[in-house]
């Protein structure tokens, strides 16, 4: 709730919506509006998507995951701990991870979606990490089957992990953007594989903002 409420403000502010505007798109009143986002009251999972469709964030989806309860000693636990939400993405592919159209990224809609705590400032995606070139033998290692969480609207800053296509490339490829001696470069973690220059005609899809393994 608290990750849909810093979500819903931090929209607003950007795109100056006041609360009475926000109402008037939902059809309802400025003060229901405000006890949601001074949590007075509790929106349904209905309604947090309406005020998200209504910001321009209908690329997001409040979800909810049901948890196994913790033992208590009372048998009373907070609903807080058996429900959380999420926001759902969908599971992109390599190949077209991203369609881009007047400027605007939009993400392909391929049906199947993945949850993420993570709420994203752009239209984010799934991919999953195919081959070795991202294992490392020590620290920082993404293997093959990992899940890979990209948000476009993240800036491609040394150091980021980032998905980038070369423009004569059928497939976008995943690696770490690093800076040496005033030239970029994109480096596997895998030291096996060569690193490559990175340049103008590179273009950076997305910022690796999240990994995930199931099991």
């Amino acid at each position: 709730m608290d990750k849909w409420i810093e979500l819903v403000k931090a929209k607003m502010g950007e795109l100056k919506i006041t609360q009475e505007i926000l109402a008037e798109r939902l059809g309802m009143s400025q003060g229901g509006i405000g006890h949601w986002l001074n949590k007075r009251r509790e929106p349904g999972i209905d309604d947090m998507n309406r005020v998200l469709q209504a910001l321009g964030l209908g690329f997001l989806e409040v979800a909810l995951v049901i948890k196994e309860p913790q033992a208590s000693k009372d048998d009373e636990i907070p609903l807080t701990q058996k429900y959380n939400p999420y926001f759902r993405y969908p599971v992109s592919d390599w190949r077209e991870p991203v369609e881009v159209r007047d400027g605007d990224t939009a993400v392909y809609d391929t049906g199947r979606f993945e949850l993420s705590d993570y709420h994203a400032r752009g239209a984010a995606f799934w991919l999953t990490v195919t081959g070795d070139a991202m294992t490392a033998p020590c620290g920082i290692s993404i293997a093959e089957g990992m899940m890979i969480l990209v948000d476009p609207a993240v800036a491609a800053v040394p150091g980021k992990l980032v998905i980038a296509q070369w423009p004569d490339c059928p497939e976008a490829t995943f690696r770490k953007l690093i800076e040496e001696g005033g030239q970029r470069y994109l480096v596997p973690l895998n030291p096996t594989y060569p690193k490559a220059l990175y340049h103008d005609e590179c273009r950076i899809i997305g910022v690796v903002v999240q990994a995930t393994a199931k099991f």
